[in-house]
C-alpha cells in the first residue's frame, strides 16, 4: 500500500498573474492534438504517478485514464531541481508549454508542464499499466506517417489508427511495453530501431531481417529505442530482445523514441557478413567501397575492416571506386590535401588481408572545397590492379595556349574538367584521366566532385565515373516532423548533380556511339528517386540494383529503414553483356562497423578484343 505523504519539493516559484486552472488531468493537458489546448496556461494540482526520472525532470502518468485513445495519459514535468522518485504519487502546479527539443522548427514539440511546485502525496504507488504495442495491444499503422498535409501543429484531431505520427503522439510521455523485439537496424549513437513481436505484421522485410523503405511507406511500425535512461546492448540486424521491455515514449530530434527504464537482455541473431564470389576468367570486376573518413590516424581495425571488404567481401575486383578517403592529416585543418599516406596504409592493409597489389588514381581537391568533415578534404578515387588485363590510362590535363606562359605554369587538375573526345577509331576517350566532371559547376559547391577515369580491359576502352553525391543532412525535414510531407532540399542538390553527370554521360556516348560507360558510387538516393532516374531515363543507363529482388535491394540502413543509396549503372553496350551484380551486406547491418554503407560489385563478361 502506498504511504500517504504531502511534502512539496523546493522549486523556484514562477510569477503568473492569471489564476491557475484546477481540476485538470494529464489527458486534458495533452489533448487530442499535437499542441496542447492548454498551451501557455497555468495549471494546479495535476495528479499522476512518477514513471521515470531524469536529471531535470520526470515523467508522470494518470492511473485513471479516459476512454479516448487519442489523448495521452503521460507527460514530462520540467523541474529544474531534484525530481521525485519513480513510484511517487504527485500533484503538479506549473505552466503548460510546448518545447521543441533538438532545436530547429521542423521537429514536433513535446508537451510539458514547467513545474512551479510538486507535492508528493504518496510513496510506493503502483505504476500505471504500460500500453502494449504489438499483438494483443495497440498496433501502429504500417505505411502512413501522416494522413494530413501541411503543418500538423495547426489544428486537427489526432487519428492514431490511420497516421503513424498521430499514433505515437497519442502515447507521448506514457509507459509503453514491447515484447520479443527484433532489431531492424544496428545500434548507433545510443539508439537501436526494432519491431515488436519479432516483426509480426510488419511489411516488406529484407531477406536478412531488416525492413525495406519504399515509396510512400517509411515504416511507422518501427520503434526506436534510446539509452537515455538505461544502457542498451550493441545490436546487429536480427538480434532480439526476448521477453517484455518497458519504457516511456519521448520525442526529440525529429523522432519518437522509447526510453527503456531497465537494460534489456540481448539474444544474438547470428547474422553473418556476406562475401561475393570471385570474378571468373574473362570477367571485368568493378566494385564500390565507402571509406567513411579514413585517414592515417584511423584505428588499425578500420583499415583491416575496409581491406576485408575489398578482399574477402568483393573478391579483389579489378577496379574499386572509393569515396570518403581523407588527406594525410585527417580532420586537422592544416592546409594538407595530399592523401598518399592514407592510400599507402590502405593498400598495405589489402595486401596483408591476402589481396593483390593495388595502384591508385585520384585528383587532390583544393583545401576546404569539397565538403565533408572540416579539414579532412575527403575525396573520390580509383583502386585498381593490373595483373588481370586492366590498365589505367593516364592523361594529364591539357593547358590552353598562352601568349607568354609563365615558366612554372601548370594546369590545376582540381579545377580542370575532363571532357569526352572522339578517337580516330570511333571510340570515346577523355581529355584528362583521371579528371573531375564540371568541377566549377554550382551543383558541386561544397561537395565531392565526381571523378572520371579512362581504363582499358584487354584492349577495350571503358569510361568509369565515381560519385559521392551530396548526402541527406539536417536541412531535410524529418519523417516524423511538423511538416507533412517533409521537404528534402538536399534531394534538390542531388537532382542538380545528377543532371550534370547525366549530361557528361550523354556527351561520352555522343563521342562514341557504342561507348562503354560505368557510373558508380554513393548517389545517396534510391533507384526510384528523380536523381537516379536522371541517369536511367535521361542518360540511358541501367541501374543494376533495380534488377535485384526487393529483399536484397539495399546498401544502407537509416533509422531502421533499409534502402538502396549506392549504385552501379551500365551503358547499353555493357548492360547487354552477361553480368553478375551483388550488394555485399557487410557493414550497414552491424554495430561494430564504422562505415554504414555496404560495398557493391559487378562482374561483366568481357573477353576483350
Amino acid at each position: 500500500m502506498a504511504a500517504a505523504l504531502a511534502v512539496p519539493l523546493a522549486v523556484p516559484p514562477a510569477a503568473n498573474a492569471a489564476a491557475p486552472l484546477t481540476g485538470r488531468r494529464i489527458h486534458d493537458v495533452q489533448g487530442a492534438a499535437h499542441v496542447s489546448p492548454l498551451n501557455g496556461a497555468a495549471v494546479a494540482g495535476v495528479p499522476g504517478v512518477v514513471t521515470a526520472v531524469t536529471g531535470n525532470g520526470f515523467w508522470m502518468q494518470d492511473p485513471s485514464p479516459d476512454r479516448n485513445p487519442a489523448t495521452s495519459e503521460g507527460v514530462f514535468v520540467f523541474t529544474r531541481t531534484r525530481p521525485p522518485a519513480a513510484g511517487d504519487a504527485v500533484r503538479v502546479n506549473g505552466k503548460v508549454r510546448e518545447y521543441r527539443p533538438g532545436g530547429g522548427s521542423a521537429g514536433l514539440t513535446r508537451t510539458e508542464i514547467d513545474a512551479t511546485a510538486t507535492s508528493v502525496t504518496a510513496h510506493g504507488a503502483a505504476l500505471p499499466a504500460p500500453a502494449v504495442i504489438g499483438p494483443g495491444g495497440r498496433r501502429p499503422p504500417t505505411a502512413v506517417i501522416s494522413a494530413r498535409r501541411g503543418d500538423v501543429e495547426r489544428g486537427g484531431t489526432l487519428d492514431p489508427k490511420r497516421s503513424g505520427l498521430d499514433f505515437y503522439e497519442s502515447l507521448e510521455g506514457m509507459r509503453v511495453r514491447i515484447s520479443d523485439a527484433v532489431a531492424v537496424g544496428p545500434s548507433r549513437d545510443g539508439q537501436v530501431p526494432v519491431l515488436p513481436a519479432n516483426g509480426a505484421g510488419a511489411e516488406t522485410r529484407t531477406k536478412r531481417g531488416g525492413i525495406l523503405l519504399r515509396d510512400g511507406d517509411a515504416n511507422p511500425e518501427r520503434i526506436v529505442l534510446d539509452d537515455a535512461l538505461a544502457p542498451l546492448p550493441a545490436m546487429n540486424v536480427g538480434d532480439r530482445l526476448p521477453g517484455a521491455d518497458d519504457g516511456v515514449l519521448d520525442y526529440s530530434y525529429g523522432d519518437f523514441t522509447l526510453l527503456l527504464t531497465a537494460a534489456p537482455r540481448r539474444a544474438d541473431g547470428g547474422l553473418p557478413q556476406e562475401a561475393a564470389s570471385r570474378q571468373r576468367p574473362g570477367e571485368l570486376a568493378v566494385g564500390t567501397a565507402g571509406l567513411s573518413g579514413l585517414n592515417p590516424d584511423s584505428p588499425p581495425r578500420r583499415f583491416d575492416d575496409l581491406a576485408g571488404d575489398i578482399v574477402q567481401g568483393l573478391g579483389s575486383p579489378d577496379l574499386v571506386a572509393v569515396s570518403g578517403l581523407q588527406d594525410n592529416s585527417g580532420p586537422h585543418d592544416d592546409g594538407t590535401v595530399a592523401a598518399d599516406q592514407t592510400v599507402a596504409q590502405l593498400i598495405t592493409a589489402i595486401s596483408e588481408a591476402g589481396g593483390p597489389a593495388y595502384d591508385w588514381r585520384s585528383v587532390n581537391p583544393r583545401d576546404g572545397s569539397d565538403g565533408g568533415e572540416k579539414g579532412g578534404n575527403s575525396r573520390i578515387g580509383f583502386l585498381f590492379r593490373t595483373d588481370r588485363g586492366l590498365a589505367f590510362v593516364d592523361r594529364p590535363a591539357a593547358t590552353e595556349p598562352l601568349a607568354d606562359p609563365p615558366p612554372a605554369a601548370q594546369p590545376d587538375p582540381a579545377v580542370t574538367a575532363a571532357k569526352p573526345l572522339r578517337r580516330a577509331d570511333g571510340t570515346a576517350a577523355l581529355s584528362q584521366s583521371p579528371g573531375r566532371i564540371s568541377p566549377g559547376n554550382a551543383a558541386w559547391s561544397g561537395a565531392r566532385k565526381p571523378l572520371a577515369g579512362e581504363v582499358t580491359w584487354r584492349g577495350r576502352r571503358i569510361i568509369v565515373v565515381a560519385d559521392d553525391w551530396y548526402p541527406r543532412t539536417g536541412d531535410d525535414q524529418p519523417a516524423f516532423g511538423r511538416y507533412q510531407p517533409p521537404s528534402s532540399p538536399t534531394e534538390w542538390r542531388r537532382d542538380a548533380q545528377a543532371r550534370v553527370v547525366a549530361g557528361f554521360v550523354r556527351s561520352v556516348r555522343a563521342a562514341g556511339k557504342k561507348a562503354d560507360v560505368i557510373v558508380t558510387g554513393g548517389l545517396n538516393d534510391g533507384g526510384t528517386s528523380l536523381p537516379v532516374q536522371a541517369l536511367t531515363k535521361d542518360a540511358g543507363l541501367a541501374d543494376l540494383p533495380a534488377a535485384l529482388p526487393a529483399g536484397d535491394r539495399y546498401t544502407a540502413v537509416t533509422g531502421g529503414n533499409s534502402e538502396d543509396l549506392d549504385h552501379i549503372l551500365l551503358s547499353p553496350s555493357l548492360a547487354g553483356s552477361k553480368h553478375r551484380f551483388d550488394i555485399v551486406h557487410r557493414a550497414s547491418e552491424f554495430a561494430s562497423r564504422a562505415g554504414d554503407h555496404d560495398p557493391t560489385v559487378v562482374r561483366i563478361d568481357l573477353p576483350g578484343k
